[in-house]
């Protein structure tokens, strides 16, 4: 039975009030193809990419040949200025686009160890994303580090004392993620940064599951260095490449371990010893990736025009709605909510708990609904604010309640495959 004030009409209201409506036509979206809830790992594909990049292959790459260089090799720095100010708030000249987002964090952090020779250890999140642990695990064991981790709630994400506590006089380096990947949880990040300046650390945000879903007040907490990826609410495509953030009074004190020449002073003098180029350039490393820089380019023109503050609201009304939906359609079905409640505390994710989750991931794709599946036993449901609708919210939870009510999904398999 359906319950009274969840009915489609309803989401047609909130669809029809959607100051956002109009942007989901600048995407390449199936009109009968499922249901995409997945925007948090890979964003749809902007409609002016698909141009921009026939474009770039026909008549530069094939017409321009070796004189696109001329363009093509600014083009880190003007994706890096489009998102400073509209999307994050930075200063053109503190962001650039630059290798993978794996690169970035390690290129940063090493370069902040560096700038903190005394200290031996580092603070890190034991819940963050597995490529940040591996690359700190990395550098702790190549320099004799300490690595002093803290225990953050897997729902409900950092405890900010906790952080706190684990700051001291040995402390080089505080490296977490704004967003948790698995609960969407938001961290205190200007409380964070404030206390690590305090213990005389630095610190660098991984904004993977923030930039283009959250305001992140990179100037205004004197956030040291950031990273994040250009693929999931940035809309850059598969594989495009990440971004790096470093304030711009600590740009000539780092020198980053990866001394390629696009980080040159004079790049094409070809000369045999390096020297570092001012501001934000001396991060760069080798030729970029020309063709997924532009797929970046254009998500992030999207993202620039609409501003962040605008998406947030629209991120913390679809999240609620999703909360409002679990809790009259799934809950009693053994659902738990794994992300935070108070909608300002949590991202543009919901993620549900289900002992079975992986089974109702499978059955709830088979049913045209694309969400993602985090262990342990979690559902992971990106509500990209640029293009997903109420109806798709609605349409799509109405179909997990009923694979719930029937018991469907006990039919497909227990064990995970590997996925992304």
């Amino acid at each position: 039975m359906q319950s009274a004030g969840f009915g489609v009409a309803d989401a047609q209201r909130r669809d029809a009030a959607d100051p956002l409506a109009g942007w989901r036509e600048r995407f390449v979206i199936e009109p009968d193809g499922p249901i995409y809830l997945d925007g948090n790992s890979l964003g749809r594909l902007p409609v002016a990419a698909v141009d921009e990049l026939a474009a770039a292959v026909r008549g530069e790459w094939g017409g321009e040949l070796i004189r696109g260089w001329s363009h093509w090799i600014e083009l880190g720095r003007e994706v890096g200025d489009l998102l400073a100010g509209p999307v994050l708030d930075a200063e053109p000249g503190e962001l650039v686009l630059s290798d993978s987002t794996s690169v970035n964090l390690y290129k940063l952090a090493a370069a902040a160890l560096s700038a903190r020779p005394d200290r031996h250890v580092v603070v890190v999140d034991r819940d963050n994303f597995p490529t940040d642990q591996y690359l700190l695990q990395s550098l702790a064991a190549e320099r004799g580090l300490t690595l002093r981790p803290v225990t953050a709630d897997i729902d409900d994400g950092l405890d900010t004392e906790q952080v706190v506590a684990a700051l001291g006089d040995d402390v080089a380096l505080v490296l977490l993620s704004h967003v948790a990947y698995r609960s969407g949880a938001i961290a205190d990040l200007p409380a964070i940064t404030a206390a690590a300046h305090e213990a005389g650390a630095l610190v660098l945000w991984d904004l993977c599951h923030s930039v283009g879903s959250v305001p992140v007040p990179l100037r205004a907490a004197a956030v040291d260095l950031a990273v994040g990826c250009t693929y999931k609410y940035l809309n850059g495509g598969p594989g495009s490449p990440a971004f790096l953030y470093v304030r711009r009074e600590l740009q000539s004190r780092l020198r980053q371990p990866i001394t390629g020449w696009f980080g040159q002073a004079d790049q094409f003098g070809m000369d045999s010893r390096y020297d570092p180029a001012d501001g934000i350039d001396r991060f760069l490393v080798g030729t970029p990736p020309v063709l997924s820089a532009y797929g970046a380019r254009a998500g992030a023109r999207i993202a620039a025009e609409v501003g962040i503050e605008p998406v947030r609201a629209k991120g913390m009304a679809l999240t609620s709605y999703a909360v409002e939906l679990h809790d009259a359609w799934l809950a009693e079905h053994g659902c738990r909510l794994a992300s935070p409640r108070d909608p300002q505390r949590r991202g543009a994710h919901v993620t549900l708990y289900h002992p079975n989750a992986w089974q109702l991931c499978q059955a709830w794709q088979d049913a045209g609904v694309l969400p993602d599946f985090r262990t342990p036993d979690r559902l992971r449901i990106g509500l990209a604010p640029l293009y997903t609708r109420f109806v798709d919210v609605y349409e799509a939870f109405h179909r997990l309640r009923e694979i719930l009510a029937s018991g469907s999904y006990r039919s497909y398999p227990v064990a995970r495959s590997r996925v992304t």
